[in-house]
């Protein structure tokens, strides 16, 4: 199955779904830190929840429990860049257990992971809209019924494609000729 994502809409099969992604657009060169959603075709690789929040969202991806603990690393120069980390952790990075509900689901896109290229970006999520559906900072974030019912049907075979909208097409203009 894949997954579209064009024109803030998150596209499966016959079904549509609103969604939000960075706040500075869609990018061919994703780089840290830039506010921007990376274009391309990606796998899924797991889903992380907050049981203390949700029920175990039904799912075919490895799935897990978050904890206080964990935390994905976003500094270039550190070994981790982009992967899973734990507190105590000494480079930067983003706690995964937040106050906020943005985090209560949390499906990982397989985004500069294999091989990981530093600064390339990192954690690239597909997670829970925060207000109406405000920009991320390089996620994808979906309503939290609309999330669980794309979860509910992702496998590690899905793929999410997630393009530009094209350029607004050139307008024919007639010019109406006086003779």
């Amino acid at each position: 199955m894949e997954l579209l994502i064009k024109n803030n809409q998150l596209i499966v099969g016959n079904e549509s779904f609103r969604c939000a992604t960075g706040r500075n657009g869609l990018s061919k060169n994703k780089k840290e830190g830039d506010g921007c959603t990376p274009v391309g075709t990606f796998s899924f690789r797991e889903v992380f929840y907050r049981a203390d929040k949700i029920v175990k969202p039904i799912c075919q991806l490895p799935i897990r429990e978050l904890t206080k603990s964990d935390c994905w690393c976003d500094d270039p120069k550190d070994s981790n860049y982009n992967r899973f980390v734990m507190l105590p952790y000494a480079a930067s990075h983003e706690e995964l257990w937040r106050k906020d509900d943005v985090y209560d689901v949390i499906v990982v896109i397989g985004y500069n992971d294999r091989p990981i290229h530093p600064g390339a970006g990192s954690a690239i999520f597909m997670h829970v809209t925060e207000g109406d559906y405000l920009a991320t900072s390089g996620c994808v974030s979906l309503a939290l019924d609309d999330l669980l019912k794309v979860v509910s049907n992702l496998t590690l075979q899905s793929t999410i494609r997630i393009e530009q909208a094209a350029e607004h097409p050139v307008e024919q203009i007639s010019q109406k000729v006086e003779r």
